[in-house]
Formats: structure tokens, sequence, C-alpha cells
């Protein structure tokens, strides 16, 4: 391990692109430790302690929304457009066909419109979320002129948070995206470390609730680790072609099919869509602040409820589970590129028999994948119901960040792996 880093720090490409990526963390927190004026501190605190959606926010935000930074919404309108889009691709067929069959052209298209959509959708979003809190309370009311600024201000900031993932994404160490989510989530330990340790000292935290959360968290740990790396190797084998005077093909390899196609990317579109009904309360309390209040406290209501929430919280997960894993993982594709290059699975005739093969394993696999990432997803849910406490670091957010770290240091390990071939 030692080794590597300093392998790492070694080169100088990879060390000049990790200092990038440190000096675009740093400009992220300073974003996020800059508020916007009117900001009741107290009352914030309390509306986040007792509202678990905004919670979540804050969390993902790096503790942004806790300050009302310019950087509140974070990548939430990005995630929310992606998802909205990814929808579309169902009902429309020429969103369908520049996300499948463009390939890389394809996507970069996708994500262009998914860029589009974030502006507007981060303006209305901090529209909405400015009134709302200033229903309850908790931030200064404004003139039209007044509020409108500051609208402003949280859009360009949300924009630039993207474009710092965006900046991520190109040192090609990690998704931008995703590491930006990664840090925020880090940023908030310290501080929930010292609420548990603070809690602890004033005995409303006892030793054996800590223990089990830290048994959780191991469990958890490894239980990421484990799913992250499981896969199912299918068969391949390749005929023997003769070009020329030499000979190509007849050998055999295998089809690495993960057990979690997804990644952690069914939480964080669950998340988003729990909190739709808190995004439509805050858009009504813009027409109309009595409906909108109703529209939040219901949905309060629905977030306390732990039974339906948790319920609602898995079945989401699962759906988007499959869902996700149907849109990363075309099998028609994978079926023809094999069949171009004269591979087959022993036993299965090319072509569309292969595609529903692989379907049929796909699916199989990913059941259990869905039910893991469900049961993470609740879990602070059911430990909050058996023992009274929780931490701001549950398990979907520690789900993430070993979900983060390990991809990310795959992607190192393999930038290592090509530096000693070159050499």
């Amino acid at each position: 391990m030692l080794d590597k880093i300093r392998q790492l720090f070694c080169s100088p490409d990879l060390r000049k692109r990790i200092f990038i990526i440190g000096l675009l963390f740093v400009i992220f927190r300073i974003l996020t430790s800059i508020p916007i004026p009117g900001v009741n501190e107290t009352g914030l605190k309390k509306l986040l302690e007792t509202n678990q959606s905004l919670g979540y926010l804050n969390i993902f935000s790096g503790g942004a929304l806790e300050k009302l930074s310019v950087a509140m919404l974070g990548v939430g309108p990005y995630i929310t457009a992606t998802i909205i889009l990814q929808l579309l691709t169902m009902i429309f067929p020429k969103l369908k066909e520049i996300y499948y069959e463009e390939g890389a052209v394809g996507r970069e298209k996708f994500e262009r419109l998914g860029r589009y959509v974030t502006l507007p959708l981060a303006a209305l979003q901090a529209y909405a979320f400015l009134n709302y809190l200033a229903f309850q309370g908790v931030f200064e009311k404004m003139n039209f002129l007044g509020l409108m600024g500051n609208v402003i201000v949280i859009t360009a900031g949300s924009m630039i948070v993207l474009w710092l993932g965006e900046l991520i994404s190109e040192q090609k160490l990690g998704n931008g995206i995703s590491l930006i989510i990664f840090a925020g989530i880090v940023s908030d330990l310290p501080a929930s470390l010292g609420r548990g340790l603070q809690n602890f000292a004033l005995g409303t935290l006892r030793i054996d609730t800590i223990l089990v959360f830290l048994a959780l968290a191991l469990t958890v740990i490894a239980g990421v680790v484990i799913v992250n790396d499981a896969e199912r190797k299918i068969p391949v084998s390749y005929a023997k072609r003769v070009r020329g005077n030499k000979m190509y093909g007849g050998v055999s390899t295998y089809l690495p099919l993960r057990l979690n196609q997804a990644g952690v990317i069914p939480i964080i579109f669950a998340i988003s869509v729990l909190l739709f009904p808190q995004f439509f309360g805050q858009i009504f309390s813009i027409f109309s602040p009595t409906i909108g209040t109703k529209i939040n406290d219901i949905f309060q209501a629905f977030t306390n409820n732990h039974l339906l929430y948790g319920l609602s919280y898995f079945i989401l997960v699962f759906i988007f589970t499959y869902f996700y894993t149907a849109i990363v993982f075309n099998a028609e594709e994978i079926s023809k590129n094999l069949q171009r290059s004269g591979g087959f699975i022993p036993g299965i005739r090319p072509g569309l028999p292969t595609a529903h093969y692989l379907s049929a394993i796909i699916s199989r696999i990913t059941l259990f994948g869905a039910v893991f990432l469900g049961v993470i997803a609740v879990l602070p849910v059911i430990t909050q119901r058996i023992t009274g406490t929780s931490f701001s670091i549950g398990g979907t957010a520690l789900l993430i960040v070993v979900s983060v770290a390990l991809e990310t240091a795959k992607q190192l390990d393999s930038e290592l792996k090509v530096r000693e071939y070159e050499v």
C-alpha cells in the first residue's frame, strides 16, 4: 500500500493530476463556506434536525445547505436532470437512439443535454427553496430583486460545482460527480463524530449503541467490498480464422458480469425521487405558502413513518437497480460485438439467443445486488427504530464513500500498471 502511494507521487503526470484534484476540492470547500445574506442559523439548524430529507441534502452538499452557502444545491440539480432524461429515453425514441446507439459521441450529447436541463432546474429549485425557507422563518424575506439576486448566485454556485466535477473527471482518476459527493460526505465526518462524542459525554448516547454502529459500519464496508468485486464469468470462445498466412482466434476467455452493475447510482436516484414531494412543496409555496406547507407537512409525516418510508426507499432502490442496469448493460449490443469478432458462448447460438442468455444471467445476479443495496439503504432506518439513535453518516453515505473509494483505487491502480508496462 505504501509502495503504491510512493509510486503515485513519483510519477510527475499522476502527481500533477492528484494535486489538481486536491486544488479543485479546496475550491469546492471554499464555495460551501460562503453563505448568502439573510440566514437565521439557529432556525435553519433546528429545521435540518427535524427534516430528514433536508438532512440528506445537507450531507450530500458537504454541509453547504447547513450554512445556506452559494453551493448549497451541490450536484443535486444535475442528478435530477440526469434522472429525468434517462426516464425520457423510455418515451422518446430519439433520446434512446442518442444514448444507446451513437456510442461515446451519443453519451457526450446526452451529458450536454443534462447540463442544459440543470441550469433552469437549479434556478427553479433555488427560487422555490428560498421561498420555502422564508415561510419557515429561517430566511429573511426580501424584495423580488434581492431574491432573484440570491437565486442567480445559488444557480451559478451549482453550475460551478458541476463544472468542478467535470474538471475532476478530465483528470481520469475517477468520476468527478461521484468524487464531489464523496468529498461532501467525508467533510461532514469530523463534525458527525464530534456530535456523537458530545452526546456520549452528555449521557444521551450509550457505549453499547456506539458498538452496534461500529459493528454495522464494518459489516457494511465488508459487504460493499465483496459485492463490488463479485462477478459472474461467462465463458467465451473465438473461432479460428485464417487471414493470409496467419491464423487468428481459437482461444477461450470469459466475459465478466459484475454482481452490481449499477454501483451507487440507484441509491442516489431513489433519494432524489423521495425528495421530489419536498421539491414540489417548495414550488407550490411560491404561489400558495399554505398549500406548500401542507405538502411539506404530509411529506414530513411520511418520512417520520419509519415502516412506510423504509419500505418505499427499499422498493425504489430495488427498481432503480434493475432500471440502471438495463441502461448500462445492453445485452443485444454485447451479442453483436461478440458475433462481429467471431466470439460465441459455448452451447449458445450467436445473435439473439446469446442476447437472451446474457439478459437472463444479468437479471438473476442483479436480484442479489438490488436486495443488498436496498438493505444497506434502509439500514439506518432500522437501527434508528431499534436504538432510537441515528448518526448523520448512515448506511447510504457509507456505501457511497466505500464504493467511490474502491473505484478510484482501481483507477489509480490501472494507471500505475500502464506506467509499469511503458517502462
